[in-house]
């Protein structure tokens, strides 16, 4: 069965408000996890409602935060996000930049005291769609032990760099994990019951496994490209956790399993307007990298090229006319989720 976006929407806005979020805060969250379904990324989407929730319940995410800016200068902010919900305050972050880059051409925005945040490349694909040229970071719970280690301390660190291109609609967004695959797919299979495929993740002893539980449980995550992804990695950490003031060296907690208080994890934004240096002709310029790109010899069986973030945008669109199909076990532990505060209504 599929279902359209305005439902599933208005049902997650209801659960989360039912959690205590204001309205406001309840129709952000709900967005951004729902958008990373549509896009065709279900591992950072509702499956980690339920998750949310337990930490709300638990008092580990500040339903009404009093998120506090600092403005250092007109170019630099640091946001204390006062152990709010992790998508409100990188949207909170997201629109600090798309406001003041008008005016000032480059912004740099820390948050400390915040919480996962889902999906990077959305808060990415959101500026650029307002012309800017961004990179978003943030740590994670430790998954990746640095080089020459065989102790996890680092979290799959994503980075992501979005920009515009000669289409608003679709931008360039570059949303990848430090990690050979991201935690989020190893929680997802053992939500809907999977097995992991070969290769994907190591047990606590660093043995080989395809059972998430295993994976899940002390184990870990190969980096990209081994001591290059450990490194950029731990830039990422000393980036969004020692230079904001959130947890870093890997006393980011997990969000499922390590209830002995608030994540404190960190994030970092840098944007400038993209066509700062050329004006209009950056436009021209970005669409001809992309057709020369796109003109290249292709693979046996491949019938187009794309660039990062086109096919989700595709994606996106046709979701959102069509619907989406969503695992029956997400939907019962949504439905769960809803019934522990009283919400008859299911999806």
């Amino acid at each position: 069965m599929k279902i359209k976006y305005s439902d599933l929407l208005k049902y997650i806005e209801k659960i989360f408000i039912e959690y205590e979020l204001s309205k406001l805060h309840a129709k952000i969250s709900a967005k951004y996890l729902i958008d990373a379904d549509f896009s065709g990324v279900p591992t950072h989407g509702i499956a980690r409602v339920s998750m949310y929730c337990m930490r709300i319940k638990k008092k580990l995410i500040n339903p009404k935060p009093k998120i506090k800016i600092k403005k250092i200068s007109p170019s630099i902010f640091h946001i204390d996000a006062d152990n709010s919900i992790g998508m409100v305050a990188a949207d909170i972050a997201t629109d600090l930049l798309i406001k003041h880059t008008k005016k000032n051409g480059i912004i740099l925005v820390g948050v400390k005291n915040s919480g996962h945040y889902g999906m990077s490349g959305l808060f990415a694909e959101k500026a650029a769609k307002k012309g800017l040229a961004i990179w978003c970071y943030t740590n994670a719970p430790p998954f990746i032990p640095p080089h020459g280690t065989t102790k996890p301390l680092f979290g799959t660190n994503p980075i992501c760099f979005a920009c515009p291109t000669n289409n608003i609609d679709e931008p360039f967004v570059l949303d990848m994990s430090t990690s050979s695959t991201n935690r989020g797919k190893l929680q997802y299979a053992l939500k809907i019951g999977k097995k992991l495929e070969p290769g994907m993740a190591f047990d606590k002893n660093g043995n080989p496994t395809i059972d998430p539980i295993k994976a899940l449980n002390g184990g870990m995550i190969a980096p990209i490209a081994t001591y290059k992804g450990s490194g950029l990695a731990w830039m990422i950490d000393i980036i969004s956790g020692v230079m904001t003031g959130a947890n870093h060296s890997g006393k980011v907690k997990d969000p499922y399993n390590d209830l002995s208080g608030p994540q404190n994890v960190g994030h970092m934004f840098i944007a400038f307007k993209a066509d700062i240096f050329l004006g209009n002709n950056y436009k021209k310029r970005i669409k001809e990298n992309i057709v020369t790109v796109k003109k290249l010899p292709k693979k046996r069986n491949l019938l187009k090229v794309c660039y990062p973030g086109e096919s989700k945008s595709k994606i996106k669109l046709k979701n959102k006319k069509n619907g989406v199909v969503v695992d029956p076990k997400i939907l019962e532990d949504l439905n769960k989720t809803a019934q522990a505060v009283g919400l008859t209504i299911k999806i």
